[in-house]
């Protein structure tokens, strides 16, 4: 069994690691983004985003690890998470609102062939907000788990 001071200790090194992958998950969001909305502006001038495997492997283990840290004991674990979530909701929206105004023009390339990126970034918020989701359940599941037992 380990002694209280070492639970400490780990909680504080933990927490240390869950506020470096948060600015890295923040640098990748920020990057991931820019190019999302960079090809969509520009109706397939660059070439295909393919960072979503990437940066939803990202966001995946920070948002795991900050789970971990809570597990651990730690109850004032920040929602810093949530605004990636929010993030790319309000972009997607704003994306289809743009879509929408310009009749379609970022849809389809001049010679009347689809263009994916509002697939894309619909598939890779869904993806984002899947990540969030299995997260919230790992907190129910804590809570669950630790939840006094009532009449023992």
């Amino acid at each position: 069994m380990s002694s209280p001071n070492q639970l400490k200790n780990l909680r504080i090194a933990e927490e240390k690691i869950s506020n470096n992958l948060f600015i890295v998950s923040a640098i990748v969001t920020v990057v991931t983004m820019a190019m999302v909305v960079t090809e969509f502006f520009t109706c397939g001038f660059f070439s295909v985003v393919r960072i979503e495997f990437f940066y939803l492997g990202v966001l995946m283990i920070y948002s795991l690890h900050k789970e971990l840290v809570r597990w651990l004991g730690e109850d004032r674990i920040e929602r810093r998470g949530e605004y990636f979530v929010y993030a790319w909701v309000i972009l997607s929206t704003i994306l289809f609102i743009i879509n929408f105004l310009t009749r379609g023009r970022f849809s389809y390339f001049p010679n009347c062939y689809t263009y994916g990126v509002l697939k894309d970034v619909t598939m890779l918020t869904l993806e984002v907000l899947g990540v969030f989701i299995i997260t919230r359940c790992l907190k129910i599941l804590k809570i669950v788990l630790t939840k006094p037992k009532k009449g023992l």
